[in-house]
């Protein structure tokens, strides 16, 4: 690799250290604003002019820090970039990638191989082209699945692990690829991305929302404008743009625009999955492709919104309605699921798993803590303590249990049956659809290059992830988002960098905007008696201890002690109420958008502290 002896100007220090604490789950006294990004005016960005101020210089901005982001700064730096800057509207990196809980699917890696799995890259793309009913850009699905086993390689290589190979719906063999210790993914790879972009000293501009693809006379990209949390509005002159700033499944009003039907959904989405990067795109002149397909994914807790990966099925879940019958083939694609689920009373069902699933999968770990899953040492119970016919219950289990040792479901034709069910204890969790992926976005091709409606690239201009639209058709397969992001993040990585030594070749970093990292004081006086105080508070996993100091009598630092909180996710809480506690010395703040369990946890936390504080 490389080195590339960049220069950190004062805006990188901060930047880098803002992500490592992120990474590490290291408390960031600052606050958090999660405001979506402001709507463009109705103005083509070639006939807007710059601000009159000085603007900063970057050879590459990606747009975006969710996996397909961080994976593209990385590997065009990799390439032997030296002027990468990475923008992020919300307070953490990650995205939706950090909510990721199944894997990556690839196909003919060293790990099948070592399992005894054949695959091929022609069955890939027969199980994408299937899953997406025909309608995806074949051209980009081969070049994924042609791809696919050096992303594992290359995430492995940067510090990852996928190692375990694993069954999901919609593949003919075992082929997504999971941490050996069969957690969920999207942590795993979130905290892997971060720590290398710390390594290559990538700054990172946290809570600054891009607005504006700028480009010139000759409709080249020229730079971005963008808008940092207090407000302050800078440009960045630059060469190229990578664009990866996820779908659209946040934005509600956008989604029921595209597909009417799926008003009152619930989503998946983390809150930054708001569309933005279309709206971007699309003032440039880009077209868009496939945008009412919108995917909704099973088994979802309608209460938390908490989506319950599919290894859980694939590991042997079944599905049961509320009389405790099944009624679909569990490892069919997400929208046939999805379908029958709603056609069951009050369009749910109860997921149906045993101890042998628990054991199988760390991931139910969360789900328990959580409050999530119920549980009872026999299916008559099971059924009792979740308002289901018990025996109806007991005897699905026991017809299941013997398809599953004939290796024929005569109802469903499931054909990857892994355990029969009958180890006590026996778990349920309840499941309604809701709103996940939009396969729908701008148009690119092979090389990550925007195109045109006349199917001409915008020079300069790349995109990767969930802001693209073809890859996925009418139906994107579970597995197939991960291997999406660094397949493609990777590709425009590498286009991107090429493209700006096609265009006056690289330069020295110039961007100097200082990163606000001072420590947070109190606005009011806090009146308490000084001292250390614990407390404890019940966050979206389970309890969340905190610890509150205390001097001259105001609140000084709270600490998260002990927590089960999802990595990738509650930092943005962490950071943002404890902040806002210390400057207003209290308890009573506002939530974290995108975090609201665990932002209420720790308010609880830090009031049943400071309740022998007074």
């Amino acid at each position: 690799m490389r080195k590339t002896g960049r220069k950190l100007a004062a805006f990188t220090l901060a930047a880098a250290m803002v992500l490592s604490m992120a990474a590490c789950g290291k408390k960031a006294e600052a606050p958090v604003d999660t405001t979506a990004a402001t709507t463009a005016e109705e103005t083509t960005v070639a006939e807007t002019e710059a601000p009159a101020s000085e603007n900063q210089k970057a050879d590459i901005v990606v747009i975006g820090a969710g996996g397909a982001g961080m994976t593209a700064a990385i590997q065009a730096v990799q390439d032997g970039a030296t002027n990468v800057v990475v923008l992020e509207k919300m307070p953490i990196t990650g995205g939706n990638t950090t909510r990721s809980t199944g894997g990556l699917n690839a196909a003919a890696t060293k790990y099948q191989e070592a399992d005894g799995i054949e695959d091929s890259v022609d069955l890939f793309v027969e199980d994408t082209m299937k899953g997406g009913k025909d309608i995806n850009d074949k051209e980009l699905v081969t070049v994924m699945a042609e791809n696919s086993a050096e992303a594992v390689d290359w995430v492995n290589e940067i510090g990852g692990d996928l190692s375990v190979v694993g069954m999901f719906g919609g593949a003919s063999v075992k082929r997504i690829h999971r941490p050996s210790d069969t957690s969920a993914v999207g942590p795993m790879l979130v905290k892997t991305l971060n720590a290398k972009m710390a390594e290559l000293n990538i700054p990172v501009l946290l809570e600054t929302t891009a607005q504006k693809i700028l480009v010139d006379a000759d409709g080249k990209v020229s730079g971005v404008t963008a808008v940092d949390k207090d407000g302050k509005e800078m440009t960045i002159d630059c060469t190229a743009v990578v664009l990866a700033t996820g779908g659209f499944g946040a934005n509600m009003d956008m989604v029921v625009e595209y597909k009417s039907d799926l008003a009152g959904f619930g989503t998946t989405n983390h809150a930054g999955a708001t569309g933005d990067g279309i709206t971007m795109a699309v003032e440039d002149g880009a077209a868009l492709v496939d945008m009412e397909q919108i995917q909704t994914h099973p088994t979802v807790n309608p209460d938390t919104q908490t989506m319950y990966t599919e290894g859980v099925r694939g590991n042997g879940a079944i599905l049961v309605n509320k009389e405790g019958l099944r009624f679909v083939n569990e490892l069919e694609t997400r929208d046939v699921v999805s379908a029958a689920i709603l056609k069951q009373t009050d369009k749910q069902c109860y997921m149906i798993f045993d101890q042998a699933v628990r054991d199988s999968l760390s991931a139910i770990e969360s789900y328990v803590k959580a409050g999530i899953v119920t549980e009872a040492d026999t299916p008559e119970a099971l059924g009792e303590a979740i308002g289901v016919d018990g025996d109806a219950l007991a005897e699905t289990l026991k017809t299941y249990a013997g398809y599953q040792a004939s290796g024929t479901d005569a109802d469903f034709g499931r054909e990857s049956m892994e355990v029969p069910l009958d180890q006590p204890k026996y778990y349920a969790a309840l499941c309604a659809p809701a709103v996940h992926h939009t396969m729908g976005g701008v148009k690119i091709n092979t090389s990550t290059e925007v195109l045109k409606e006349d199917g001409t690239a915008i020079p300069g201009l790349f995109a990767a992830g969930e802001v693209t639209g073809g890859v996925h058709g009418a139906n994107r397969l579970g597995g197939n988002a991960v291997t999406d992001i660094v397949v493609f993040g990777r590709i425009a990585g590498t286009a991107a960098e090429k493209y700006v030594m096609d265009n006056g070749g690289n330069t020295e970093p110039e961007i100097t905007v200082a990163a606000d990292d001072a420590a947070v004081t109190p606005e009011v006086e806090g009146g308490y008696k000084d001292g250390v105080y614990e407390g404890t508070g019940t966050g979206n996993n389970g309890d969340i201890k905190v610890e509150v100091t205390v001097e001259g009598g105001n609140i000084t630092a709270v600490v998260l002690k002990e927590h089960g909180e999802t990595e990738g996710i509650y930092e943005a809480a962490e950071k943002g109420v404890t902040a806002e506690i210390i400057k207003k010395q209290t308890a009573e703040v506002d939530a974290v958008s995108g975090a609201t369990n665990t932002s209420k946890g720790i308010m609880d936390a830090v009031a049943d502290a400071l309740s022998t504080a007074k």
